[in-house]
């Protein structure tokens, strides 16, 4: 992911001060796509590790998410 972010970076500093051919423009379009795809890949799976409790100790964590946390201990 680092690797990704420092091509991401270089492209877009290259874009501001001299302007990019198609092909980079190409390549930054597709690494843009590639980080957000790893990043919400992320995120999801942090989502499924989550569970709401009130103050008073109930769990509150959202039918849907529950459903979903679910499906992937049956796996």
């Amino acid at each position: 992911m680092h690797e990704l972010i420092e091509k991401i970076n270089a492209l877009a500093k290259k874009a501001r001060t001299e302007g990019l051919t198609p092909a980079e423009t190409e390549e930054r379009d597709r690494l843009r796509q590639e980080y957000l795809r790893q990043f919400r890949a992320g995120f999801k799976e942090q989502l499924m590790g989550v569970k709401i409790v009130d103050a008073e100790g109930n769990d509150i964590t959202p039918q849907k998410l529950k459903e979903e946390q679910e499906k992937r201990k049956n796996k």
